[in-house]
């Protein structure tokens, strides 16, 4: 089944860890399915979910380890785009809101909520 492009997309279901966010000026729905998590065991050579997870708990991220997550995220949400076009968008916020919008999504897929409404920093 091919996904469907999702730029103008309802709500964000949280509990289907589904996260929604404004990039290049569109409100979009992310999400981190079993798919786009396979994906993205590939891209960082992790040897299942758990080594993934450490590996994003650990932080340090770089530039391309955003692009590679938030472009899962994209494509898990249904929305049509690689990684070259991921790299090439804006987030609302800039960083900052392109490193809480990681940290949410990560944290939507892999579990657990934020205290006192915090959210975790890649």
């Amino acid at each position: 089944m091919r996904p469907r492009d999702r730029s103008v997309a309802g709500r964000a279901n949280r509990h289907r860890g589904e996260v929604e966010a404004v990039i290049d000026g569109e409100r979009r729905i992310l999400c981190l399915t079993l798919g786009s998590l396979a994906e993205l065991e590939t891209a960082f050579a992790a040897d299942g979910l758990a080594a993934l997870a450490r590996r994003f708990s650990a932080g340090g991220l770089k530039a391309e380890d955003l692009i590679a997550i938030l472009g899962a995220g994209l494509r898990g949400g249904g929305n049509i785009v690689s990684d070259e076009d991921v790299a090439e968008m804006s987030v609302e916020g800039g960083l900052g809101g392109l490193a809480r919008l990681v940290g949410e999504l990560l944290t939507a897929a892999f579990g657990g909520e934020p205290e006192d409404g915090a959210r975790p920093d890649p």
